[in-house]
């Protein structure tokens, strides 16, 4: 069954920014770590001071009212904490944007949410001056630094009242396949995914540490480096610079995490930085945004002694809703259904299908967003009542894991038969010469859907038509030979959305310019 607000014991009257904030003080808990970035420290109580002067300067400085929306274009920091729980606690609404978007992205969502103030960090607001004056309408843009902010007093600051499923915040999708949509999530949203997530999977608790290399403005950073950690008073550490695994190894040295998070091609880039690295102080990572490969996860545990849980999630959701979990790994499922949440699994004309079966992945529970904002025909396409459909095609085995078949637009027929982009991709990675890889279907020259796989090479590795030989055998010997990609395309990237998910589409428009021989 699924949990709900109610059943968590999340009142009817309820504001994030008093939950996640205003509690730990409250509790006698001010004096507990909340925020390490970088050589900045916070303790709760400072959290809070820096949260009630947002809140306050919102309201008296910029005029910002209760339902209004409060654009944040913001690196991961306190300023990012700030202003996202500021706007909370007076019952406006925060929309975290991707920090790397186009101008052209920045315009479309300025317009669709209608927001009247836009907070940005300094470094970013370039950005947002490539937008000409007549396409703002009327946004106010303030700097993170603004003197505003100072000029206020950082006295406590009450929270609006606001009901437990008020809007609280929207995310946007990555728009990789069209305008980006707007989620609506509601005030117990946060509260939800970190109870049945962050404690009931990841077992966190007031003494960890968390990092998240995935950023705050995806929904899948947001649990990890800001709800989980500040459910149960734990310390949330916040890296704002490049995502490199260079960058990565020294945080978690000077830092010394417990949780680790990270999404696949980035376990697969870890790995292939030589040296040495003590990552002794995880205790547990966790990985989402696509499927994480056996090859990958076999590598991180057998170099750091790390287990990866892997799992699905979505912005729609916020977090992740199937997953993995201690001592119950199976490598390459996605998991078992988290508790909490329900799942079906049904073909295209809605009938449940047999175990070992795929069929369409629908969620239900109460994570789950609102609505698309100002987008009634695609919420009406995506939310059936308390259910959603994800869009991904999973079968589940007898053991209830489940695992994971690609996008429902994105598995390949191929002879009559289905096959999955996912599995031809996971026995590639393990070959030893590849470093992450996609595979598409393409027309032959007969109009027959085969599969083509886009490879990309470790540092060392020369791509030859004798190495595409290979890596067609490699694949043949593992799959059925209906499986093995007729063609093998070297590059030296893949195009990825900004929370790392492999675009197909965009491989599909290259699999136009490649020769068909």
């Amino acid at each position: 069954m699924a949990a709900t607000a109610a059943s968590l014991g999340i009142p009817s009257t309820f504001n994030a920014a008093a939950y996640f904030v205003d509690r730990h003080v409250g509790a006698g808990r001010g004096g507990r770590m909340a925020i390490e970035c970088l050589d900045e420290r916070l303790t709760y109580a400072e959290v809070q001071r820096g949260v009630d002067r947002f809140a306050r300067a919102l309201r008296s400085e910029l005029g910002v009212q209760r339902g209004d929306r409060v654009l944040l274009l913001l690196v991961d920091g306190p300023a990012f904490v700030f202003g996202f729980f500021g706007a909370m606690k007076i019952g406006a609404v925060p929309i975290p944007l991707s920090t790397l978007w186009t101008a052209a992205d920045y315009a479309y969502v300025v317009r669709d949410s209608g927001a009247p103030v836009m907070i940005v960090s300094p470094d970013l607001r370039p950005r947002m001056d490539q937008i000409p004056e007549d396409q703002r309408g009327g946004l106010r843009i303030v700097s993170a630094t603004d003197d505003l902010w100072a000029r206020v007093s950082p006295a406590p600051f009450d929270a609006e009242p606001t009901g437990h499923d008020a809007p609280a915040f929207w995310l946007y999708s990555s728009g990789s396949t069209g305008a980006p949509k707007g989620c609506v999530h509601l005030h117990h949203d946060m509260a939800v995914t970190a109870e049945l997530f962050g404690k009931g999977i990841l077992g966190i608790g007031p003494d960890d540490r968390c990092f998240s290399v995935p950023k705050l403005f995806f929904a899948y950073g947001l649990g990890n480096a800001l709800s989980f950690p500040f459910a149960v008073g734990a310390t949330a550490i916040l890296w704002p610079g490049a995502p490199t695994p260079e960058h990565v190894f020294a945080t978690i040295e000077r830092h010394r995490p417990t949780l680790f998070y990270f999404v696949p091609t980035g376990y697969a880039r870890m790995l292939a930085v030589p040296g040495s690295f003590d990552l002794s102080s995880i205790r547990l990572a966790s990985s989402a945004g696509e499927s994480l490969p056996v090859a990958v996860y076999d590598r991180f545990k057998a170099r750091f002694g790390i287990d990866i849980l892997d799992g699905i999630g979505s912005t729609e959701a916020l977090h992740t809703f199937i997953a993995n979990r201690p001592g119950a790994i199976r490598p390459g499922s996605s998991g078992q259904l988290v508790d909490g949440y329900e799942v079906r699994l049904i073909d295209d004309d809605g009938r449940a299908v047999a175990a070992g079966e795929t069929g369409n992945l629908w969620i239900k529970g109460d994570s789950i967003c609102a609505e698309y904002w100002n987008q009634p025909e695609k919420t009406k396409a995506t939310i059936d009542g308390e259910w959603i459909r994800t869009g991904d095609k999973y079968s589940v085995d007898a053991d209830g894991y489940y695992w994971y078949g690609g996008r429902s637009d994105d598995m390949l027929k191929v002879g009559g038969l289905w096959v999955s982009p996912a599995e031809v991709e996971n026995t590639l990675v393990a070959h030893p010469s590849v470093l992450e890889c996609g595979v598409i279907g393409r027309d032959d020259r007969d109009g027959l859907v085969k599969p083509m796989a886009f490879v990309v090479l470790r540092d060392g590795e020369r791509g030859t038509p004798e190495l595409a030989a290979s890596l067609q055998q490699f694949v043949r010997e593992r799959l059925a030979e209906y499986k093995r990609p007729r063609w093998v395309s070297f590059e030296t990237e893949l195009p990825r959305t900004a929370t790392g998910k492999l675009q197909r589409f965009r491989l599909r428009e290259l699999a136009r310019e490649r020769p068909t021989t």
